[in-house]
Formats: C-alpha cells, structure tokens, sequence
C-alpha cells in the first residue's frame, strides 16, 4: 500500500504520542508499505514553527528530513498535475493544506493516513 501521512500523522509518529491510532501505527509499522511526506507537510511544519505554534528541537530545516530518513518515508513533490485537482474539489474543507494532500491523494492513488474527519468526505482511500 502507498500511504500518505497527514502533517499531524507525521509528527505524531516521530513524537510517538497518545493521539495515534492503533491502525496507524500499524500502517506506518508494516515494511510493505510506501509511506510518504508531502512537500505541503514540510510547508505547513515550516510555518506553524515560524509563528510560534509548532515546538521543535531544531529547526524544520534540519528536522523534518533528519526525521523522515530515520523513520523511511520519502519525499512526495507537490506536482503540476496534483494542483490541477484543486478546482474540482468540493468545498468540504478549507485548509489549502490539507487540500493539497488531497490532491495528491488522487493524482498518486494514495492512502491518507488521517485522523481528519472532513477529509473523509472526498473520493480518496483514508485510514486511520
């Protein structure tokens, strides 16, 4: 299976916090998986950091690839092709991050793993 990690997700699992679920840890856990972290991620990671409201260790920068190698999940660009989903989107959510994950989602045939009800609501594969 291919799995894209919601922001949340990932931090979650390099924190390794209460707020993961059981499934998806196991998701994220099972070898045969692709597991992936959108470039929106690192952006939306970059920023929360940059006003304040995401602590980290050290700076996203450094962090977030240091992370995703240690934890094998590779880099998913944000494509040309991807964006072109976003006009056909239903309105269901706002955040233009998570609606690009979305788009990814489609143009990749990916699994977001997410605990974002609203996210639900759109013709992806979610788990969590």
């Amino acid at each position: 299976m291919n799995i894209l990690l919601d922001t949340c997700t990932f931090l979650w699992l390099v924190f390794n916090t209460d707020e993961l679920s059981n499934t998806a840890r196991e998701v994220f856990a099972d070898p045969k998986n692709e597991v992936y972290l959108s470039a929106a991620s690192c952006w939306e990671i970059s920023v929360k950091y940059s006003l304040g409201r995401l602590a980290l260790p050290e700076g996203p920068g450094r962090f977030v690839p240091d992370q995703r190698e240690k934890h094998y999940v590779a880099p998913l660009p944000i494509t040309e092709a991807a964006t072109f989903h976003l006009p056909k989107l239903p309105p269901y959510h706002k955040d233009p991050f998570d609606r690009i994950l979305i788009c990814q989602a489609i143009e990749h045939s990916l699994v977001l793993l997410t605990p974002d009800e609203l996210i639900n609501q759109y013709p992806i594969h979610t788990l969590w």
